[in-house]
């Protein structure tokens, strides 16, 4: 068992007792941690890193004098992430509480309990919240209390974000903010719960808080995903009208409604319409124009529009490499594809399996077996054990087994990738 394996569940026990897991970590792990690393460094390495142990020798590596709540929450939201996924969730939550002091500020504070979302293990987030609030100078801001409501809903626990809304506010005397009510809102638009939600702006105006640009966005995005684009535009003209001005994000919703179900004609009149309000389209905007070429059998222009994204400042990101090569493969042009997929793995943004699967499975019909076997050799480096039983299934099903577990221990296991279930679907990103 791998060092730091051993010091996280030892760590477990004596943070029990009371010694922080980090200094069980710093001075018991030796010469299986790394040289000491900036925050930078650290972080670039565990996004590569999909081993949990080794992500977790990473986080201890930081120097310490460059350890804040700020920069350190990326790391350590990642190292947590990759042990939750080991379904090590004792183990995640015993790295957070050991970086939760009994006396703590609300930055750092509200840094923990977003690692706590990353980690997936929002009611531990409640936990922590519960037990150091009471700590923090009165009165307490919004800022911790809308990163505990932000578990909730990154975790997907709508329902419960209007309960600790109303409650936790009462208990600990706290003011929602315009950052609050827009989180309302949003657990209320995902549970499809529209009179609620609209109630919670009128709540807002009550306490004399106006509805900001990104609440609209929410509501209008609702409305469009159920279909209901009468009430999305009535919406955004009242947005219009209360003096919020729509931003690329609130373009993208629209975008989205002609990108899913509409025609590229439709996205580009709303590119239009952006540009002639000073608004720049971004990777978004490009993605869901690619979207409505390829469902509207315009595979060519998609393609042109992919290459031409860094001449118009943007770069593809993981909704752009899944969506690119699903449609790829599905019209059988299969050396675009591979195009793609290789982009993609020297990027880190790999798409997700099912994917990946019908490139492999197109090359591999086609008689390009070196080529399948590649891709499924570099995509197996950038993933631990538990994450490949499709991958080897897959294999067997082609016949193209490639490398043993032993051997693959041999492979650069260091390198991985963020997946496309780390990032969202092209509508999600919206």
């Amino acid at each position: 068992m791998a060092a730091t394996a051993i010091l996280l569940r030892h760590g477990r026990r004596a943070h029990a007792h009371g010694a922080p897991l980090s200094r069980v970590l710093s001075t018991t792990a030796g010469d299986t941690q790394p040289d000491v690393l900036s925050v930078s460094d650290a972080t670039r390495r565990i996004r590569r890193e999909h081993d949990p142990d080794r992500a977790v020798s990473i986080l201890q590596a930081i120097d310490s004098a460059s350890i804040s709540a700020a920069s350190t929450r990326h790391a350590l939201s990642l190292a947590a992430r990759r042990l939750s996924r080991s379904r090590r969730f004792a183990d995640a939550d015993a790295l957070l509480s050991s970086h939760l002091p009994a006396s703590t500020t609300e930055p750092h504070l509200a840094a923990i309990l977003c690692s706590y979302a990353s980690a997936n293990l929002p009611e531990k987030a409640l936990d922590a919240f519960r037990s150091t609030a009471p700590s923090l100078p009165t009165p307490i801001s919004p800022l911790p209390f809308n990163a505990l409501l932000s578990a909730f809903l990154r975790c997907r626990r709508h329902a419960r974000v209007p309960v600790l809304f109303s409650e936790l506010s009462k208990e600990f005397s706290i003011t929602p903010n315009a950052t609050s009510y827009g989180i309302l809102v949003k657990a209320y638009c995902m549970t499809r719960d529209d009179v609620k939600a609209k109630q919670a702006l009128d709540q807002m105006r009550e306490q004399g808080i106006s509805p900001t640009t990104s609440i609209y966005t929410t509501l209008i995005d609702s409305m469009y995903k159920q279909k209901k684009t009468e009430e999305a535009e009535h919406l955004w003209r009242e947005m219009v009208e209360g003096g919020c001005k729509p931003d690329v994000a609130t373009y993208n919703v629209k975008a989205m409604k002609y990108g899913l179900h509409g025609k590229p004609e439709e996205v580009l009149e709303v590119m239009r319409e952006m540009e002639a309000a000073g608004v720049k389209p971004d990777t978004i905007t490009y993605n869901f124009l690619m979207t409505s070429y390829c469902r509207n059998g315009k595979l060519e222009d998609a393609k042109v529009l992919y290459h031409s994204l860094a001449e118009k400042g943007c770069s593809a990101n993981a909704a752009t490499y899944k969506h690119m090569l699903a449609a790829l493969c599905a019209h059988g042009d299969f050396d675009a594809g591979l195009g793609i997929a290789k982009e993609s793995l020297k990027r880190h943004k790999v798409p997700d399996f099912k994917t990946m699967k019908g490139l492999v499975q197109g090359l591999a019909k086609g008689g390009r077996v070196a080529e399948a076997k590649k891709i499924i050799v570099e995509v197996k480096q950038r993933f631990p054990e538990n994450l490949l039983s499709g991958w080897k299934k897959l294999e067997k099903e082609l016949g193209l087994e490639t490398l043993d577990s032993d051997s693959r221990d041999t492979q650069s296991k260091g390198t991985s990738g963020e997946t496309v279930a780390e990032s969202k679907s092209v509508a999600a990103d919206a």
